[in-house]
């Protein structure tokens, strides 16, 4: 197995974990808090990373007080996924709030791309890549005519 097959696994892995995680706080912030939720799971994170930083850090955490303050807004960014997508997974369901969450990615992906944003390398917008927008926005439209069907039968069985 190539390094570019482990890479693609790991990271659809990874997605996995995502949504997993993204499931999982939305019913914990149903008990304790929207908040709470995401306070809870950046501070257990920041516990584990800490560890981690201690024994295989290279060293150079202190070198963010000269990172361009831009790349320093990357806190908020995930601060507002983790807190959106913790919000969109109780009032969507999972699969709804991470394929939103996908597509806004991917969107974002394309800009940044064609528009070499934050020192990215530029990569045009292809006809491929244009097609796969379709697609996707097709699955988005999908599981949103789904999930309006399910709420319209509900809704019927209730009265």
């Amino acid at each position: 197995m190539g390094i570019g097959l482990l890479i693609v696994i790991v990271t659809l892995i990874g997605g996995a974990v995502l949504s997993a995680q993204s499931s999982i706080n939305g019913t914990i912030s149903r008990n304790i808090g929207l908040l709470e939720t995401v306070f809870f799971t950046f501070a257990s994170g920041t516990l584990i990373l800490a560890v981690l930083i201690n024994f295989f850090g290279s060293g150079h955490l202190l070198d963010l007080l000269h990172a361009p303050k831009l790349q320093l807004s990357a806190v908020f960014m995930g601060f507002g996924y983790l807190f959106l997508s913790t919000f969109a997974v109780n009032k969507l369901g999972v699969t709804p709030a991470n394929l939103t969450a996908i597509v806004g990615q991917i969107v974002a992906g394309f800009i940044i791309d064609a528009t070499g944003l934050f020192g990215s390398e530029l990569i045009e917008f292809s006809w491929q890549r244009a097609v796969s927008l379709v697609l996707m926005l097709a699955a988005l439209a999908l599981i949103f005519s789904e999930k309006n069907d399910e709420t319209q039968a509900s809704q019927l069985q209730r009265k």
